[in-house]
């Protein structure tokens, strides 16, 4: 019996179906994509010409710096926790909720602190909300 010999030339692997698949994955995901275009706004803080309210006798008063940290009736709380918010708020008013609550912030205040201090006293029961605002420059 004859049996053929094997050739000494080394077996090539074929790399154009591997590149095929890999460009037509990149196709795919190119086409699948959403691209987000971010817009960023700028946004001048709000002014008001009314008239300053009166001042009531009691009233609570929480501060935010532009970092983002609180005060409540010109004590600094130790950190930035919903939960210690509401617990000097809650020390503050001693249980009445028809105080009014007034926030200040900076004009370079993150958002996120101001409405977590509004659900802070949205969370205890408090409606008579104020935000201040500076009167305009003219």
């Amino acid at each position: 019996m004859k049996f053929k010999r094997q050739s000494d030339s080394a077996d090539e692997i074929n790399l154009t179906p591997l590149i095929d698949v890999v460009f037509l994955l990149l196709i795919f995901f190119m086409v699948s994509t959403t691209f987000t275009k971010e817009t960023h706004l700028n946004i001048a803080l709000p002014e008001a010409n009314g008239e300053k309210s009166p001042d009531k006798a009691k009233q609570i008063e929480i501060v935010i710096n532009s970092l983002g940290s609180y005060s409540v009736n010109g004590k600094s709380l130790v950190n930035k926790k919903i939960d210690t918010l509401m617990a000097a708020i809650d020390t503050v008013s001693g249980g009445d909720k028809s105080l009014p609550l007034i926030i200040t912030a900076d004009a370079n205040t993150p958002h996120q602190s101001v409405v977590t201090a509004m659900d802070a006293s949205g969370q205890l029961g408090f409606v008579n909300l104020s935000i201040t605002t500076k009167k305009p420059d003219s």
